[in-house]
């Protein structure tokens, strides 16, 4: 018998992700009536937005009809619309829960939550039984599924008709034992610019897992009209986007203005498509060029964006195209050093060359090392930290890029004062190429970063390990 006038409460079960919705159910003598999904209301109370996109309704007239143990490589809210079913439900995901069972009738006031790669079966207690579920995906022959026996001795669940009495496909009575099935794999996660400084150290963080992918514009052109069909993008969990056009001067040419905005906005715009559409999370790593330097303060993820160059444009500009994907992290970073050319290495060479270097000293902030950026990505995605906009340096006193300098010459061993701080005027004066403005002060708060657990390295102890 339907319960009429519960309230809407959620429950967790012991699989990570399955929840239990009990639903309002208004009754009178001419029927009742329920909400079977309402996102604003339910999504307040912690079930996920998981964007349903196909609605399918399974039938059943006689008691006892029995179909499952199936797992499938999206969401699913299944809800009754007539008679009561018993559910059984098992995480046949890669993971320590593999295995783990939960078990509940269900009616019209009763509804459930399937994360994909829950394996989920059904028995009809009652004749005319209707049960429908939204899920999140199209069907597709060339999805990952997997499959469970109804009659698995390590499930073992308690029927209420035994098996041996119910109506049962063929082909679910020859789906296999625990041992023996293939466990659902991650959503994926796609490191694009896998090439680059950040892009090794995103390697060197995430490893080789099978579920990781690496890729750069020789193997996906986000410019392509053939984006959206590239990969099957419902696989995919995260896109860390790795890549952009970084040469903060040649920005300020024709051409280079050109790449730069088909680069950082054009091939942003294509990724938040793709994101949005699919609920994917979008990683964005951003600059402090966004910002123009004048405060006098660490800059905080909602001060406003003021850049000054064509580079610190095209970062803001994907800056906003990034933060509409609803699922999304915007990594804002400065001074970036990696595996590659960089003003550490540069520093080290003209120390060890007998080189005095002249330094712009009016320009201060921290160095970040790509290892901490990735560390930092990793750690956002990995604990489902609340999804924004994350300042992300090194930690540590700031400093000018002359102080930098003197303190790359003393690790390696010479004398500090054979650099000479200048201005940013008198050190470009000479310049015949366009050259881009600099904030002056690339200084950025890192509260949030610290408070959502994220592990800060100190500049001066990281640029130490960087030159042993």
């Amino acid at each position: 018998m339907t319960e009429y006038g519960k309230p809407l409460t959620v429950t967790a079960t012991p699989i990570p992700g399955l929840v239990v919705c009990d639903l309002p159910v208004h009754g009178d003598a001419r029927g009742w009536f329920k909400e079977n999904w309402q996102r604003e209301k339910m999504t307040s109370l912690g079930l996920p937005d998981f964007g349903p996109v196909q609605n399918n309704i399974s039938f059943n007239d006689q008691v006892g009809t029995t179909r499952g143990i199936h797992a499938e490589p999206w969401d699913k809210w299944v809800s009754v619309a007539t008679g009561r079913i018993f559910g059984a439900w098992v995480d046949l995901r890669e993971g320590p829960t593999f295995g783990a069972v939960y078990t509940t009738e269900l009616d019209p006031s009763k509804a459930i939550f399937v994360p994909r790669g829950v394996g989920n079966s059904y028995q009809t207690l009652t004749p005319d039984t209707a049960y429908t579920y939204l899920v999140n995906d199209h069907w597709s022959p060339d999805a990952a599924y997997s499959f469970l026996n109804l009659a698995d001795e390590n499930a073992d669940i308690p029927w209420p008709i035994p098996l041996t009495d119910v109506e049962i496909s063929a082909k679910d009575l020859t789906h296999p034992r625990l041992a023996d099935v293939t466990p659902i794999p991650p959503r994926r996660i796609l490191v694009i610019g896998a090439n680059g400084q950040l892009g090794r150290a995103l390697r060197a963080a995430y490893g080789n897992a099978p579920h990781i992918e690496y890729t750069d514009r020789s193997t996906l052109d986000l410019t392509s009209p053939d984006l959206a069909t590239a990969r099957r993008w419902r696989d995919y969990g995260t896109i860390i986007n790795a890549a952009a056009y970084t040469k903060v001067d040649t920005a300020e040419t024709p051409d280079g203005r050109r790449d730069a905005w088909t680069a950082n906005v054009t091939g942003v715009a294509a990724l938040a498509r793709i994101a949005t559409g699919n609920g994917i999370t979008l990683v964005h790593v951003s600059s402090d060029y966004v910002y123009d330097g004048t405060l006098t303060r660490p800059y905080t993820e909602t001060d406003p964006v003021c850049p000054l160059g064509v580079y610190g444009q095209t970062k803001a500009a994907g800056d906003a195209i990034a933060a509409t994907v609803p699922r999304h992290y915007i990594i804002r970073t400065s001074w970036v050093i990696g595996d590659g050319p960089n003003f550490v290495r540069t520093m080290a060479s003209l120390a060890e060359r007998g080189i005095d270097p002249r330094v712009v000293d009016d320009q201060t902030g921290r160095l970040t090392f790509t290892s901490d950026i990735a560390t930092g990505i990793r750690h956002l995605t990995d604990t489902t930290a609340p999804q924004g906009t994350y300042n992300l340096t090194s930690s540590g006193d700031p400093r000018s890029w002359a102080d930098i300098a003197r303190q790359v010459f003393t690790l390696t061993g010479h004398d500090p004062t054979r650099v000479t701080g200048v201005s940013t005027e008198d050190y470009f004066s000479t310049a015949k190429e366009p050259i881009a403005p600099r904030p002056r002060n690339s200084t950025l708060d890192l509260t949030k970063a610290r408070n959502a657990g994220i592990p800060l390295t100190d500049a001066t102890e990281h640029l130490r390990r960087y030159l042993a």
